[in-house]
């Protein structure tokens, strides 16, 4: 098997189910070495946030030169970024490191609803770091947002919006319709090539805290992998079914607790 290094940049979970710490989880269980850039310190658990302390822009940029100067990194996850000047620093890291993948997480808000990115930075991150990366993973709400529309309603409402957001500049967009109320929760990938459905049935847990993070760690691991995203998400969207079917055997926290990285050992 190849050795795969997998760097994620995102902001940190105390409560271990979200961010950085599920990041790490994730690229252990699918057989990949995991580094970490902190961007944010973050108060949470499985209730909500409760506080966001940001890295200082320099400090985030020391990290990531002590990182890529030493360790050969095959592919980036990007989460949450907090402010429009961290959006820069690593945008503008990114385009010199010649990373083969780059998968962007565009976090915005936490699924209790509370804000992890500054409407400041929206705009700096459609315009400096969308261009540069391989995927991008909105749900519905962000993908509203970076549109500056209305959340999608329906399934083919969803599927403008993607193709909508392929001309923002990334290589792909895999669109996630899990806040659509259908039976199955349908996503949909977007190339300039083609375009793929993918579905999966719904669980029935309330455990589904870092979901969207998870997901997006899952498709950095998996893709050097892989020949095309195609198989990629299928692969990444298979694991992560049995970490949402597996989640109530874990007992974390009162609230939406996390899917079970770990089900295929544990």
């Amino acid at each position: 098997m190849k050795r795969i290094n997998a760097l994620t940049i995102a902001g940190t979970d105390p409560s271990g189910g979200a961010g950085i710490q599920a990041d790490l989880k994730t690229f252990s269980a699918l057989g990949a070495y995991g580094a970490s850039v902190i961007t944010a310190l973050v108060a949470q658990n499985t209730h909500g946030v409760q506080s966001v302390c940001r890295v200082e822009p320099d400090f985030v940029a020391a990290q990531l030169a002590s990182v890529l100067s030493d360790v050969r990194i095959d592919s980036v996850k990007i989460g949450m970024l907090s402010e429009s000047d961290i959006v820069q620093v690593v945008a503008d890291r990114l385009q010199s490191a010649a990373i083969p993948w780059v998968v962007l997480d565009t976090v915005m808000l936490a699924k209790s609803g509370d804000p992890l990115l500054s409407p400041q930075a929206v705009d700096t991150l459609r315009q400096q770091l969308l261009p540069q990366v391989s995927l991008i993973t909105p749900n519905l709400p962000e993908a509203a947002a970076l549109l500056e529309c209305a959340m999608a309603c329906n399934e083919d409402e969803m599927c403008s919006q993607g193709r909508k957001l392929l001309e923002l500049g990334c290589q792909a967009v895999l669109i996630k319709g899990g806040h659509l109320s259908d039976d199955e929760s349908p996503d949909w990938l977007f190339t300039r090539e083609y375009e793929q459905r993918f579905t999966a049935p719904r669980i029935a847990t309330q455990n589904t805290h870092g979901t969207g993070c998870t997901l997006s760690a899952a498709l950095a691991a998996l893709r050097p992998r892989h020949t095309n995203w195609l198989t990629t998400i299928q692969a990444a969207k298979q694991w992560l079914q049995g970490a949402l079917e597996q989640a109530d055997s874990l007992k974390v926290g009162s609230g939406h607790g996390p899917v079970h990285h770990f089900y295929r050992w544990w």
